[in-house]
């Protein structure tokens, strides 16, 4: 299990995100001229650092684990590899040779 603040940090980063993304948008879409592009990057850096979406991290939806992370189930590889055992995913079936 991770650390509650840590996953309470991240739950701060996605909420920035989703509150700055209109605003970093519209100011990528600008057309930039030279003359005003270090006018609209200096405007993209004054934003807040962790509302960039490249600071995001998926993790566990259980556990909070940031590793092992399959995209399509939203669990880590230990709580996945547990649910299927447990026959609680739909059509994951536990492969034998």
């Amino acid at each position: 299990m991770a650390k509650k603040s840590l996953i309470e940090r991240e739950k701060k980063r996605q909420r920035l995100e989703q509150k700055y993304r209109a605003i970093r948008e519209s100011l990528k879409k600008k057309e930039v001229f030279f003359s005003s592009q270090e006018k609209i990057i200096c405007k993209i850096q004054s934003l807040p650092r962790n509302s960039a979406p490249t600071r995001l991290h998926r993790r566990c939806f259980l556990t909070g684990r940031p590793r092992g992370f399959y995209r399509d189930f939203g669990f880590c590889g230990h709580v996945f590899r547990k649910m299927a055992h447990a026959c609680l995913l739909p059509g994951i079936i536990k492969s034998s040779w």
